[in-house]
């Protein structure tokens, strides 16, 4: 069994499922425990989501605490006074998944540091996942809006609608240790931060992306891309996904590297790398490879440097083109900046 996990959602006046909050995720639950529940919920083999109600949580409890499992008999007696849906998903292989509670509990699994970004398969997860306006009041499926936005004003209340997405931001489901956020809404459940990473206020983190930690992170990282431990992305710079149709290269940033302030890289970077403030490497851009004096030694498309290690790139100033030479002194980053955590 991959994963396994007890939740507690919301769904549409239909019985669709808008989100699934899993307080405590299991990777690679021990067999006794995943038996004890599939018993006690009628669970089918395999990849599932059964729900339950309340008063099936104390035989559900007390099964797994038979089978020496207290931490989620815990967990099983809190949702006994749930006045919302209870889900309980089983993950038994890595395929694409088939439900939203699949969908949300890999998206935990990312942010709970459990498995890293392209760690585990999210084909498919858009056509399952609704567009949701994410409020003050929860996750409200977005054709059942008027009505409760109607509903709350005739109550005498406000309905304040945060953002309207399939994703939710991720401190409202996990907020890992060691992390600092300026502005959580920047960061979408199904993010990787890794112990000492920290997204300033114009930092941006999709799902299944993110950082190794220690790092700055004041740029965007895209769908796909993963930063490297000691490695700072400045001011407005960007990290290229594949979610838009840019083929299938995988963009990574490699370790102790530095992507300068409005600064953009579309093809992968090995460790100790510099990419010049206000420079775009896309894979196509001609890059003027320099030997240590300086000189030309000849001119390659960028995809051709994609990986490799210790490389400063920036423009020339006077000619205007893209230049590349060994990063010798291999940016020392600011100490400070990884010890605050």
């Amino acid at each position: 069994m991959l994963s396994f996990a007890l939740g507690i959602g919301t769904q549409n006046t239909q019985g669709d499922w808008l989100e699934i909050y899993y307080p405590a995720p299991l990777l690679n639950p021990e067999a006794s425990l995943v038996e004890a529940a599939a018993k006690v919920l009628d669970a089918p083999a395999g990849n599932a989501a059964v729900s339950f109600l309340p008063e099936h949580c104390a035989e559900l409890a007390g099964a797994l605490k038979a089978a020496g499992h207290e931490a989620q008999a815990e967990l099983a007696e809190s949702l006994a006074s749930s006045q919302r849906p209870l889900v309980a998903t089983f993950i038994a292989e890595d395929d694409a998944p088939q439900s939203a509670p699949e969908v949300y509990l890999k998206l935990h699994l990312l942010s709970h540091r459990l498995v890293k970004p392209h760690g585990i398969d999210l084909t498919g997860m858009f056509g399952l996942l609704r567009n949701i306006a994410w409020t003050n009041e929860g996750a409200i499926d977005i054709e059942e809006l008027p009505a409760r936005r109607l509903k709350a004003r005739l109550e005498g209340r406000t309905l304040s609608v945060d953002c309207v997405d399939k994703f939710p931001k991720m401190t409202d489901y996990v907020v890992p240790g060691g992390v600092r956020i300026a502005d959580t809404a920047r960061v979408r459940l199904g993010a990787y931060l890794g112990e000492g990473t920290t997204v300033m206020h114009e930092g941006f983190v999709n799902f299944n992306a993110g950082a190794e930690g220690p790092g700055m992170i004041e740029g965007r990282i895209s769908a796909g891309v993963l930063v490297g431990k000691g490695s700072d992305l400045g001011g407005g710079c960007s990290t290229m996904g594949t979610l838009s149709g840019g083929g299938n290269i995988v963009i990574k940033v490699g370790e102790g590297c530095l992507i300068g302030a409005n600064a953009g890289i579309g093809i992968p970077l090995g460790d100790r790398c510099t990419v010049e403030a206000g420079l775009y490497i896309t894979a196509g851009a001609k890059v003027t490879l320099l030997d240590d004096q300086g000189q030309e030694v000849r001119t390659v498309a960028a995809r051709e440097l994609a990986g490799q290690d210790d490389l400063l790139l920036r423009r020339n100033s006077q000619n205007g083109r893209i230049e590349c030479l060994t990063n010798k002194s291999a940016i020392a980053l600011n100490e400070a900046l990884h010890a605050h955590n």
